[in-house]
């Protein structure tokens, strides 16, 4: 494992990125359910509703944080520069956390707001960590 010790921060925005994700999934849920609403189910589309926006927080993150691994660790296993991957890394983790944040309070539009740009802000850091993954097996090779 002492290959990946470079990659330290990466590795806590990878694994906080999941526990994110696996507490938002219960505090989603169980707005729907004081709603009536069935498991899986999913609340009209209507940004006042809190319950709707609980559901669209948890709905971008895991949208999102199966690229976010699958980028981080090519990254990673490509021998992508350890600061900038860490760097990424944990924008993307704070950029997820920004979005939480404006997603649950409502703050904003629906579109091309704080939340719009906040959520394209974690987009392009996986597109920026594939392309070093790419650079990374080409440049090594």
């Amino acid at each position: 494992m002492e290959q990946f010790a470079a990659y330290g921060h990466a590795i806590v925005a990878m694994a906080g990125t999941a526990i994110f994700g696996l507490l938002l999934s219960p505090l989603s849920a169980m707005r729907k359910t004081k709603i009536g609403l069935a498991p899986g189910s999913e609340p009209e589309a209507d940004y006042s509703s809190s319950v709707y926006r609980w559901h669209r927080c948890y709905a971008n993150l895991s949208e999102t944080m199966g690229y976010f691994l699958a980028v981080t660790v090519a990254a990673m296993l490509a021998g992508a520069s350890p600061f900038w991957v860490n760097l990424l890394a944990s924008i993307f983790f704070v950029s997820r956390l920004v979005l939480a944040f404006v997603h649950i309070r409502g703050l904003g539009r629906p579109d091309m707001s704080l939340r719009s740009f906040s959520y394209v802000g974690g987009w392009a850091v996986c597109v920026i960590l594939g392309l070093m993954a790419i650079v990374g097996v080409f440049a090594g090779g």
